[in-house]
């Protein structure tokens, strides 16, 4: 019985030690395009979202930040990903997303390089964190049924893959690394605020 409780704590051990060294040592481009990984938000609860400029869901940044600026102090941050692969939504440089951001929502938290999150040059980063919450459908309400038709008539089978559907899906990771919650476009920001207060101190 003892050998069996050693080895249970010892898996548990290097389960949780895999999960923090596999999201910290994910590689991404910082804001002057500089590969850097996420070790210096080891600890902290992590909301990672992928991003537009252009979308119908943009005025999601409103609710970000003020997501971000109510929890900052209590060890929460936001990592902003710009994605070009929905539409066509988050065109320009950089440089012209990151000004456009802080001029019309004044967002505040971290925003790295643009990057796909899809395909075969996804990010390793979002490949990581699709391999850990698959997709789970949209939910409820109007929004939800409109992108539902919409992924419908562009694949019948969309719900079956892990992959990102559109701009602004949100991963929550927890203090240890681990990827806890998927929040799709569609979800109220109120959901994912709950979910943010069980994991801060």
């Amino acid at each position: 019985m003892k050998k069996i409780l050693f080895l249970m704590t010892l898996w548990a051990m290097i389960s949780t030690a895999s999960a923090q060294s596999s999201i910290y040592k994910q590689k991404v481009k910082d804001a002057d395009g500089k590969e850097m990984t996420l070790r210096a938000y080891r600890g902290k609860v992590m909301l990672i979202v992928n991003t537009a400029t252009r979308c119908g869901f943009t005025p999601q940044y409103t609710e970000l930040e003020a997501l971000y600026e109510k929890y900052r102090d209590r060890g929460f941050v936001i990592l902003d990903f710009p994605c070009n692969q929905f539409g066509g939504q988050a065109p320009g440089t950089y440089e012209e997303i990151h000004n456009f951001c802080t001029g019309t929502y004044n967002i505040q938290f971290p925003q790295f390089d643009k990057l796909d999150v899809n395909g075969p040059e996804a990010s390793p980063l979002f490949t990581f964190l699709k391999k850990r919450q698959g997709f789970q459908g949209f939910g409820n309400g109007p929004k939800a049924e409109g992108m539902d038709r919409m992924m419908r008539k562009r694949d019948a089978n969309y719900t079956q893959s892990s992959d990102i559907k559109w701009n602004f899906t949100k991963f929550l990771v927890d203090q240890k690394g681990h990827v806890v919650a998927r929040f799709e476009p569609t979800q109220d920001i109120s959901e994912v605020e709950k979910a943010v207060l069980k994991l801060i101190k």
